[in-house]
Order: C-alpha cells, then sequence, then structure tokens
C-alpha cells in the first residue's frame, strides 16, 4: 500500500499544477486616438488619460476616433482593425497574481512594424505612438487597458 501513494499523489499533483496555468477570461479596451497640433483641448471621454497623453507626447489635442472591446483567453489571439491597412494582434500570453501580460504586434499592409509583450495591472493603461494619420496632420495613438 505504500508503493502505491506516491503514484495517487503524481497525477494529482498534475492535475493542480495544470489547473493552476489556466487563464481566465479577460476583458482589453483599445482606443485609436487621433492627436494633433490642429485645435485645442482633450476629448472627455479621454480624461482618465490626459495627463498620460500630455506627459508623453506633445500635441494640442487628442479626439477619440474608436473603441474596440474584446475577450482574451489564453494564448489566442484576436485581431483588432485600427485603420485601413493596419491591425493590432493581441494575445493573453499570462496571468500572475495582479499582472496580466499580453503580446501586442502592430501590423501595417501585412507587414509586423511592433511585436512586445507587455505587463498590465487593473486599472492601468498603456500607450502606444503610431503612425500618422493617413495624409491628415494627425498621428495615432493606441491606449490599451484591461478587466479582470
Amino acid at each position: 500500500m505504500k508503493r502505491l501513494f506516491p503514484f495517487f499523489i503524481s497525477p494529482i499533483a498534475l492535475c493542480l499544477f495544470l489547473s493552476s496555468t489556466a487563464f481566465a477570461e479577460v476583458q482589453v479596451r483599445v482606443r485609436i486616438i487621433e492627436a494633433s497640433h490642429a485645435g485645442t483641448g482633450v476629448d472627455p471621454v479621454l480624461e482618465d488619460v490626459h495627463g498620460e497623453l500630455g506627459s508623453l507626447f506633445n500635441f494640442n489635442s487628442y479626439r477619440l476616433l474608436k473603441e474596440v472591446r474584446v475577450n482574451l483567453v489564453g494564448n489566442r489571439t484576436v485581431d483588432v482593425t485600427l485603420h485601413p491597412g493596419r491591425s493590432m494582434e493581441v494575445t493573453l500570453v499570462g496571468e500572475y497574481k495582479r499582472l496580466i501580460e499580453l503580446r501586442i504586434k502592430m501590423i501595417r499592409e501585412g507587414a509586423t512594424v511592433l511585436n512586445t509583450n507587455v505587463r498590465l495591472a487593473p486599472g492601468r493603461t498603456i500607450l502606444i505612438g503610431g503612425p500618422r494619420k493617413g495624409r491628415t496632420p494627425g498621428t495615432l495613438i493606441f491606449a490599451v487597458s484591461a478587466r479582470f
């Protein structure tokens, strides 16, 4: 009987380990912001990131163009259309006590222009300075946050 005991423990320990690495569903919000020197002011819906926008970027006005919410589960990529010819692939690659890790890949006309991993705490936002908005004087900025 004593020899069988370790054989029962090993499968139980393996099941507990595998279940602890399972990912919960995470809601990710991507906001597409147009920043420019034309005009002044910040769109009222961007007040939560106004301080960060002003400290990181040197523009006079910030306007929300689009907001996209997606639900992620572990290692499944979701494609977010940002602007014609541009998209963002977002993948949940890790979960920790109070952090998640996302892989963010920016694609322009089929070519990867950014491929990075970021860690986010609940209620925090990362800002990614993007390209010019086509032929207009504005620049795109992407604000990524998550709820979990």
